[in-house]
């Protein structure tokens, strides 16, 4: 594979799920962790995502300052979005996870919404802080400088204590059958503590996640009460996940 090959696809998995490993990109592309490193460094100069230890992460996920335009399939999450808000009644009490879709959501709220809304995302607690009828709560802890959200024992006991309506939550990776997978740890233990603090838990994920896994699970995909992507319900990419006792929207 050519060295501009390459980068097209580590660029195209960057932007899919956010973050990504240099080991799994090696795997996938059939090249040395070296080679990957040095195209991630290339990257990383021309200003394309950004290099972490380990891996590498996009702009869109890194920055809120940036432009829609750093966001990728920001027309899918805005339709994921949309329909998520349909849920929302005057009064509820939320929780909004990290990532893109999620930041849509945090977005697209109507200003004349009355909201409670818990978050463990530094960028999401920002850009609701601009909702004067939003009610904001940081759910504190330690704060991973690559995904800017709280982690750890004290987030987990915080969360711990409350009950919210709806958890809108993303994730890196969803099958019918293996659930909600991701690569941290930390993410995945974060994950579970808001799927127990929620009465509903609702997933926002665009179809393109579909059908893929990796090593930590979340849950079950039947832990979800919802599952929200900008395909229409009845479209047959659903079927698997239809089975599973999950509404569609």
């Amino acid at each position: 594979m050519l060295k501009e090959e390459r980068h097209i696809a580590i660029l195209n998995e960057v932007a899919l799920h956010n973050r990504v490993l240099l080991l799994d990109l090696a795997e996938k592309l059939d090249v040395s962790i070296d080679t990957v490193r040095r195209d991630v460094k290339e990257l990383d100069a021309d200003n394309k995502l950004k290099k972490v230890h380990g891996g590498a992460i996009s702009l869109g996920f890194t920055n809120k300052s940036l432009p829609n335009k750093n966001i990728y399939s920001l027309s899918e999450k805005i339709i994921i979005a949309q329909k998520a808000i349909s849920l929302l009644k005057d009064g509820a009490v939320i929780f909004i996870d990290g990532g893109t879709t999620c930041m849509e959501l945090a977005r697209l709220i109507p200003e004349h919404l009355k909201l409670t809304c818990f978050t463990l995302s530094l960028t999401v607690a920002m850009e609701l802080l601009d909702k004067e009828n939003v009610i904001v709560i940081f759910v504190g802890g330690q704060i991973s400088k690559e995904a800017q959200l709280a982690i750890g024992a004290n987030a987990i006991h915080n969360l711990s204590e409350i009950k919210v309506d709806y958890g809108f939550i993303g994730t890196g990776y969803v099958d019918a059958l293996h659930g909600l997978t991701e690569f941290d740890w930390d993410i995945v233990q974060m994950k579970k503590a808001v799927i127990k603090a929620s009465k509903k838990t609702v997933l926002l994920s665009i179809s393109e996640k579909l059908n893929s896994q990796h090593r930590y699970k979340s849950c079950d995909v039947n832990a979800i009460n919802t599952m929200i992507t900008e395909l229409h319900p009845e479209n047959n990419l659903l079927n698997l996940f239809r089975n599973n006792d999950i509404r569609l929207l």
